[in-house]
């Protein structure tokens, strides 16, 4: 009975009118065997293709280790991260200066494009990110504030004060893009974000004008490094980015569920409410590390997950741990090249991928066929 109903559902409507019988046609569908070998297909190339991504981040991170402002042998590489107790210059500078740039790179890669994929599914903006939706002004504010009010200097210090303030500052922009009877739309919670991220740096401009010394410190932060870091400071947001990071991964179906609307969501069994607060929780903990671990490095969180949407669709049960992987590659690689370009100095990080980022992400923006949230 189920597969003559479907059949006879398949068939042209016919309804009468003024004696007449119009029959409406039916609606196109794909044939069988059309659908049936693509969506067998498109497992396995995805899963190849992480495999690819990982083999790409591994040698990623070869060359963040090989390469940099002074010269060092690949024997010196090998000996500094196998055999740290034995080093002379070349290898004191893979222990001190290289491994914890490289791991820094990693844990504010993998933050940033889990970051900012579950803030673009859950906002279902595609414009949506940390430094657009007021969480790196948060953060940066909290931090002033530390620095300036308390007197704290080392990043050890104040990296809970990052968390705080870019808590703080999701509560503010989702509390306000929720008022009205719609609830949060995409464009309330972008317009929220950007007024609430201009109040904060307006604010943090002015505690720092008054405050000389805060300023001098607060300015190698503000600009996004991945130098200087503290082996301390890593291992204390190491635990935020690991629980953060298999908190995203597993909210692949809720982000699915969410992009086809708060009903729909709703009418295929989803608690909307609660994966939205469990979403927000996730990016509190992942964009306040990395901006902890990092400083506020705009654009990586905007553009790589729309690079993984245009490899994997808009699955995000794949975009999730593609922009995991694409990510700390290209901040590694945009580290490298700061590296590089300016010997015997270096350009710092953050500069580097609002530099060079924007012309990738300008070309997929104007890709016609780029796919949409």
């Amino acid at each position: 009975m189920y597969e003559q109903g479907c059949r006879h559902s398949a068939q042209p409507l016919a309804r009468s009118t003024g004696g007449r019988v119009v029959t409406a046609p039916a609606a196109p569908t794909l044939p069988r065997e059309r659908r049936s070998p693509r969506r067998a297909r498109s497992k396995p190339l995805l899963a190849l293709g992480l495999l690819g991504v990982g083999g790409v981040l591994l040698l990623a991170v070869l060359a963040s280790l090989a390469i940099g402002s002074g010269p060092v042998s690949f024997a010196d590489v090998l000996q500094g991260v196998f055999d740290p107790q034995q080093g002379d210059k070349g290898q004191l500078i893979i222990q001190e200066v290289r491994i914890p740039r490289t791991v820094a790179g990693l844990l504010a890669g993998v933050a940033l494009g889990l970051g900012g994929t579950v803030m673009q599914g859950v906002a279902r903006n595609p414009l949506a990110d940390p430094s657009l939706l007021g969480v790196n002004q948060g953060a940066s504010l909290a931090v002033v504030t530390a620095i300036s009010a308390l007197g704290l200097t080392a990043p050890s210090q104040y990296i809970w004060f990052g968390f705080l303030g870019a808590l703080i500052a999701t509560l503010v922009v989702y509390g306000v893009g929720s008022l009205g009877r719609e609830g949060a739309t995409p464009v309330k919670l972008a317009l929220a974000g950007a007024a609430t991220g201009a109040v904060l740096g307006s604010f943090t401009s002015a505690m720092l004008l008054n405050d000389r010394e805060g300023y001098d410190q607060f300015r190698f932060w503000q600009v996004g490094a991945l130098d200087a870091r503290e082996a301390e400071v890593l291992w204390q947001a190491a635990p935020f980015i690991a629980v953060g990071g298999l908190l995203a991964l597993s909210l692949g179906p809720q982000l699915n569920a969410l992009s086809l609307g708060d009903d729909l969501a709703r009418g295929l069994g989803q608690r909307v409410g609660r994966a939205r607060i469990v979403s927000a929780l996730v990016v509190v903990m992942l964009c306040g590390a990395a901006t902890v671990v990092a400083g506020p490095i705009g654009f990586v969180g905007l553009a790589v997950p729309h690079v993984a949407r245009l490899i994997t669709g808009p699955d995000y049960r794949w975009v999730l741990p593609y922009s995991m992987l694409l990510a700390p590659i290209v901040l590694l690689l945009a580290d490298i090249l700061g590296r590089v370009i300016a010997r015997p100095g270096e350009v710092q990080v953050g500069v580097v991928t609002a530099a060079v980022g924007c012309i990738p992400f300008i070309w997929l923006v104007r890709r016609r066929k780029m796919v949409e949230l």
